[in-house]
């Protein structure tokens, strides 16, 4: 798999690359749609990444091309990069390439061939290992002398800023920053966290990833409207981010919201307080208490944001059922994949009911595999 980028180069441009990088999707533990809410989020890397064979260029010309597509090569000027000026899958790494330099930062073109095993649409931040390996590549290309972090918020306002996904600083400062056998307790409104150490084999435990296969597109409003609504309902109660609404606050605080906001804000709140009580859980090495907090917090997506599907609810009460210690959806919603916290023992029995019970109900079956804290961006080769 490590040849595979260095392959696609080498059919699209007839040499070889200067290096081969690669960035990793994410799960979730818990802390959805907290991030632009200046909250607390605690992701952790994927063993499954996208891989960037790159060779620097001298003369401001981009050229792109992706075993995932049709290998075809897209041509980009780095002088003529602006927002929404280039389609499909392109825009994201394209988008580094203009908030790099929108930063002042001394890049110039190149050639570049991805591979993935990323699940898109799936909730697992397929977009951001495309931007965070783009990034730590053209860091190395260039010398830049960027760090992790900082990697992470360039490709986070490529995202935002070039491809017009308004998403917060989760997803990249994930794929970016992780550290393999850890989970990423990040507090997102200073970008400061610690890693902390999730050897769930050791006790046996199992994460185990239900990829549904709705597929979702978060360029199509609908998470953009959740993101106004919490701006929104922090305007109203008169403070910086729904994050400075403290647990023991909501009930005042829903009373001074119109009835429409009252949800999200409740969400937010209530899943800030989800992680930190997942911190205190794996800090006192207690990490089967997740599973409730895990229901928990599918519950309040689905309940109060609204966020969850007939797939995703279907794959939560089924691994429950069949003794999961608990689960939930991850990612922005409308669709993509559940998380199972699972004793080892019992992941073929949660596997099989998952699948009958898709069976059952006429979706598509799932793709399901065991999740790894794994590294996050590293060069490969």
């Amino acid at each position: 798999m490590t040849t595979d980028a260095a392959d696609a180069f080498a059919a699209a441009y007839g040499d070889s690359p200067d290096g081969v990088w690669a960035a990793p999707g994410r799960i979730n533990v818990i802390g959805e749609h907290t991030d632009y809410n200046e909250g607390f989020v605690l992701p952790a890397a994927l063993p499954q990444t996208t891989r960037v064979a790159a060779r620097r260029r001298t003369d401001g010309r981009i050229r792109l091309t992706s075993v995932q597509g049709d290998c075809r090569v897209a041509e980009l000027l780095l002088a003529e990069l602006a927002p929404g000026a280039v389609p499909g899958w392109a825009a994201y790494p394209a988008g580094v390439f203009w908030a790099l330099a929108q930063a002042g930062h001394p890049v110039g073109g190149a050639d570049l061939a991805f591979s993935s095993d990323v699940p898109t649409g799936a909730g697992l931040s397929s977009s951001a290992a495309l931007e965070c390996a783009t990034a730590i590549a053209l860091d190395e290309l260039f010398a830049l002398g960027l760090d992790a972090p900082a990697r992470a918020l360039l490709a986070q306002r490529a995202e935002n800023d070039f491809v017009g996904v308004p998403c917060g600083a989760l997803d990249q400062m994930a794929s970016s920053c992780c550290v393999a056998g850890h989970a990423f307790f990040l507090d997102t409104r200073t970008l400061t966290g610690r890693q902390v150490p999730l050897d769930l084999p050791a006790v046996g435990l199992s994460l185990l990833v239900i990829d549904t296969r709705v597929k979702h597109d978060l360029g199509d409003g609908a998470y953009a409207a959740l993101r106004a609504g919490c701006e929104r309902a922090a305007e109203l109660l008169g403070v910086r981010a729904l994050r400075d609404v403290g647990i023991g606050e909501l009930a005042a605080a829903e009373q001074q919201l119109p009835a429409e906001l009252r949800p999200l804000l409740r969400h937010v709140v209530t899943e800030d307080q989800r992680v930190l009580d997942a911190i205190r859980l794996l800090d006192a090495g207690e990490p089967r208490g997740l599973g409730p907090v895990l229901t928990a917090g599918h519950a309040s997506l689905r309940d109060d944001y609204r966020v969850s599907c007939p797939e995703t609810d279907l794959a939560v009460s089924a691994a429950n059922a069949a003794g999961a210690l608990g689960a939930r959806m991850m990612g922005g919603g409308f669709g993509g994949s559940v998380l199972a916290l699972v004793d080892t023992d019992r992941l073929e029995a949660v596997e099989r009911a998952v699948r009958a019970a898709f069976a059952g109900a006429g979706f598509t079956d799932p793709f399901v595999f065991p999740a790894v804290p794994s590294q996050g961006a590293h060069r490969i080769a």
